[in-house]
């Protein structure tokens, strides 16, 4: 239950602001569609994230109880700098042509998702936990959190939602995570 609790917070905080935000409400404004699109992140999610948690999972099994711990830690820290850092969409990446918003949603979020910090954090959430499967069902939820609200309230929610704001708080999450494991594994 810790994994599925600590993924779904991690990824949710780390959302905020990331290019698959900024893609969830181009999608709405280009096909208007939105349980499609939604269907489309749960997939794209499930299976982008399921992989990165069980990388993460075998990743930590070759290395050495003590670096393991410290490397998470560490990791924790360096996702807290990067959420700092807006993201953009680039505009080749938001063309689909003439897919479908379903189709089309997949595929974007399936390749936004490709080194993205919230996959990042999947893989290293994968490190902490033995638990894929709960991983994987958190950091989706996460992303869902995140990103239906987008979909759903588009325009409407970016008016009065401080990013900025939001953004800091989530980088000191993250930062001071990190720190906590590094002190617990010391």
């Amino acid at each position: 239950m810790e994994a599925l609790i600590t993924s779904t917070i991690t990824v949710a905080l780390a959302e905020i602001g990331d290019k698959t935000q900024l893609l969830s409400l181009l999608l709405v404004a280009r096909y208007r569609q939105k349980w499609p699109i939604i269907v489309g992140i749960v997939a794209a999610t499930l299976i982008n994230h399921f992989i990165s948690a069980w990388f993460g999972q075998w990743f930590a099994g070759w290395l050495p109880t003590g670096y393991a711990s410290m490397i998470i830690a560490v990791s924790f820290i360096a996702i807290g700098l990067w959420v700092l850092v807006p993201d953009k969409l680039e505009d080749d990446e938001a063309d689909c042509g003439c897919y479908g918003a379903l189709c089309a949603t997949f595929i974007l979020f399936f390749l936004a998702e490709i080194g993205d910090k919230t996959q990042v954090a999947t893989v290293v959430l994968g490190a902490q936990y033995a638990s894929v499967i709960w991983v994987t069902l958190g950091t989706t939820l996460g992303m869902l959190i995140a990103n239906v609200p987008v979909v759903l309230m588009g325009d409407k929610l970016m008016k009065y939602v401080p990013l900025n704001v939001v953004r800091y708080i989530a980088a000191a999450v993250f930062i001071i995570l990190g720190l906590l494991g590094i002190w617990w594994s010391s």
